[in-house]
């Protein structure tokens, strides 16, 4: 109790006090194979505290929603006169083999910054693909956090969150599809404290069921107040 009070007390500190800012990423979707059994997404950013500039590649299989092909692929140039460009550079000579099977771009159907301001960061709808004229179809995806055993390495913190995603089909006779739910928080996910929508990224492969990543904006304590990064959840619809 005394640890949870203490966090609670510094962060309250900090909304009192002048503004700080954690690191919150930025994101580029890279795309889709042409078969759309892989997505890949990058972070970017500039680290608090220590001002290293990095960059970080996820591949994941979208059938079994899991990272594949050695990734994610991370940089991280130690050098305070560094710059971004160089470390995303980095990444991408890394992970330059499966980025040459990644040539599909898809479609951004719906996007929110870090910096928007929205009714509910945690329901996104959209249409799935351009229609003209448009069409009554829909996706839609609704996030909620999910109170878990906090672990040992966030004990210091108080309360961290895991969350579920899940897709409503509000056409007739739709139902409702849990995407993905936790039942652990994972170790890489550095204690998180919340999560938004960001991105519905939809692909149509010439054969098969389409495509669809739901990027997530993750919460997690950092050195100068919360730092941001993304996550994605993948599956055919």
């Amino acid at each position: 109790m005394r640890k949870t009070v203490w966090v609670l007390l510094a962060w309250l500190s900090f909304a009192a006090g002048p503004a700080v800012a954690g690191d919150f990423a930025e994101r580029d979707i890279i795309g889709f194979s042409p078969d759309g059994g892989l997505f890949a997404f990058e972070e970017h950013g500039v680290q608090d505290g220590s001002g290293f500039p990095y960059s970080n590649i996820y591949v994941i299989d979208t059938a079994t929603d899991t990272w594949t092909a050695g990734s994610p692929f991370r940089a991280v140039l130690q050098d305070e006169n560094a710059t971004l460009a160089q470390a995303r550079e980095a990444t991408r000579a890394v992970a330059a083999g499966v980025l040459t099977t990644i040539s599909e771009p898809g479609l951004v159907a719906a996007t929110n910054r870090s910096t928007e301001v929205v009714d509910n960061p945690y329901r996104m709808v959209a249409r799935p693909r351009h229609f003209v004229p448009p069409t009554a179809e829909r996706i839609e995806f609704r996030i909620s956090r999910k109170w878990l055993p906090v672990p040992e390495s966030c004990q210091e913190y108080g309360d961290v969150r895991g969350f579920e995603l899940i897709r409503i089909d509000a056409a007739p006779g739709g139902q409702t599809t849990v995407m993905h739910s936790d039942t652990a928080i994972l170790s890489s996910r550095n204690c998180p404290l919340d999560y938004r929508l960001a991105d519905i990224v939809t692909y149509y492969p010439p054969a098969g069921d389409p495509v669809v990543a739901v990027v997530i904006l993750m919460e997690t304590i950092g050195f100068e107040g919360p730092n941001g990064r993304f996550l994605a959840v993948t599956g055919r619809f």
